[in-house]
């Protein structure tokens, strides 16, 4: 059974940095897109960040400049890199990995992220 597995989330001050990082393991790994998506109290679930299987990146524009995505392929493992934070990025964030082409999909149980002072 594909597991996927998140970590790294916690509190952190406003304009500080945390790094969330995913494992997924019973995949081929390099084969799948990952994702980092957030879902905040009362909001819907939304895109963070994805890495495609060739290192394609793609961004939410309240992210941009200051989250990167990375992937390492031989650790299967996928990272999230979140820099100059704000309390609006506190939210549980989930990590998903995709098969490339296809609908099959699996979500992390998430981590929480607070940003407050």
């Amino acid at each position: 059974q594909v597991q996927v597995v998140e970590s790294g989330g916690g509190l952190v001050q406003p304009g500080g940095s945390l790094r969330l990082s995913c494992a997924a393991s019973r995949i081929i790994f390099n084969l799948y897109t990952m994702g980092w998506y957030r879902q905040a109290p009362g909001k819907q679930r939304e895109l963070v960040a994805t890495i495609t299987s060739a290192y394609n990146t793609n961004y939410a524009d309240s992210v941009k400049g200051r989250f990167t995505i990375s992937r390492d392929n031989a650790k299967k493992m996928v990272y999230l890199q979140m820099n100059s934070l704000k309390p609006e990025d506190t939210a549980v964030y989930y990590c998903n990995v995709r098969w490339d082409g296809t609908s099959t999909n699996y979500w992390g149980q998430g981590t929480q992220v607070t940003v407050s002072s």
